[in-house]
């Protein structure tokens, strides 16, 4: 059941979009998607509010059905050109696969926090996939959140495994406890 305080939140959405670890929040501006942001259980749906935010929650439905889906959606223009380094970098990751911070780093000649910094911003996760970026050692952090136990990383760890990475497809109780970034 929705608590007033999240009734409250969700006001600021477009869209609330089921998923398969809570909810997916829509945010749209001028005929854009402005915002996608990962929602716990204390949410429920809501119905989209205008076409951009009823197309986002229909490709984020088939996303789930079939993670090789293919996102065509107008995404507001937000972040520095740094950003967009990261995120254009994150993008060419295939589903199924894992690069870490230090990868990208290396790719655009940057270092791994600024790149961890830059995921961390991302305004478009699952069209950004920035769950395909880990620690050298570990899953390293999501969202700007590095708890192990705690609702971005399960979010991580789902969509790991739902895109096939291997060794993120095995029941999560099996799995070792990851480092952090």
């Amino acid at each position: 059941m929705a608590t007033p305080e999240s009734i409250i939140e969700a006001a600021i959405f477009s869209a609330i979009v089921p998923a398969p670890f809570g909810y997916i929040g829509v945010r749209t501006e001028n005929a854009e998607l402005s915002e996608l942001v990962y929602l716990p259980q204390r949410f429920q749906e809501k119905a989209p509010s205008d076409a951009i935010a009823q197309s986002a929650a229909e490709q984020i439905t088939r996303y789930f059905a079939d993670p090789d889906f293919q996102f065509d959606l107008p995404l507001k223009s937000v972040g520095t050109a740094f950003q967009h380094k990261v995120w254009q970098a994150i993008s060419s990751v295939p589903r199924g696969q894992v690069r870490t911070y230090g990868q990208i780093a290396h790719l655009i000649g940057s270092a791994p926090r600024a790149v961890g910094q830059a995921c961390g911003a991302n305004w478009f996760p699952l069209i950004i996939p920035c769950h395909r970026v880990t620690a050298s050692g570990g899953l390293g952090g999501f969202a700007h959140h590095d708890d192990v136990t705690g609702f971005h990383l399960g979010v991580k760890r789902y969509l790991l495994r739902l895109e096939g990475v291997p060794e993120y497809s095995q029941p999560e109780s099996t799995q070792h406890q990851e480092s952090m970034w």
